[in-house]
């Protein structure tokens, strides 16, 4: 047997053995790492699955609750809520019909009935009201009433002061209808009342009523 080209075949024999045993060894140590690796990461969502597992069932529960609580409690009570709003309804309608009564009483108060006035000084009602010439038992002092006006109430038999005073308010529109619709739109309601003012002689208190109330004159 020829020994003289052992070397040549001995030494790739020996560098295979070799490669062949780390190859082994680092597949056995590689293997075991990614195993553990597997095996700890399995772990972990096994574990966050649990953790869902447990919210989930937490939250049903959660809600299960708040259907029976809603479940138990009784429907609002219609009727009581429509009667509530008809009471409100009933006493805003109350309060504004009281509003407008003592709004109305307010501004036009009852004249005195069978008035009898004091005699007439044109002094005093010059000194109220200044350049502006006042005659005896002129219906034309009250605000409202111009020479027209004034003229049908003559044709009425209401000629003075006193006489307007103790007038009621319907008569007086009736007197304005008996001319046609031109007087009809006029607001007597305070005539009876500044007519007793100037029958009485009460001037200055005339006048301050006049300027807060500017009724416009026909």
């Amino acid at each position: 047997m020829d020994f003289s080209n052992i070397a040549c075949w001995i030494w790739p024999l020996i560098a295979g053995v070799v490669c062949g045993i780390l190859g082994y060894l680092l597949g056995r140590l590689f293997g075991s790492s990614k195993e553990e690796t597997t095996t700890h990461d399995t772990y972990d969502y096994k574990a966050d699955l649990d953790a869902c597992r447990k919210k989930t069932a937490s939250l049903e529960a959660d809600l299960e609750a708040c259907r029976t609580k809603l479940k138990a409690t009784p429907p609002p009570a219609a009727p009581a809520a429509a009667s509530t709003t008809a009471s409100m309804a009933s006493s805003f309608a109350a309060g504004a019909a009281t509003s407008e009564t003592v709004i109305a009483n307010t501004s036009a108060p009852s004249p005195s009935i069978g008035i009898i006035g004091v005699p007439f000084d044109a002094a005093a009602a010059k000194g109220v009201y200044g350049k502006k010439r006042i005659k005896e038992d002129d219906l034309t002092i009250v605000e409202g009433i111009g020479p027209k006006i004034s003229e049908l109430f003559h044709n009425h038999d209401i000629k003075t002061w006193a006489a307007l005073a103790s007038t009621s308010v319907e008569k007086c529109q009736e007197v304005l209808n008996s001319g046609g619709k031109r007087f009809e739109i006029h607001r007597p309601g305070t005539w009876p009342m500044q007519a007793e003012m100037a029958a009485l002689g009460k001037w200055a208190e005339l006048k301050k009523w006049q300027d807060e109330h500017d009724y416009g004159k026909a």
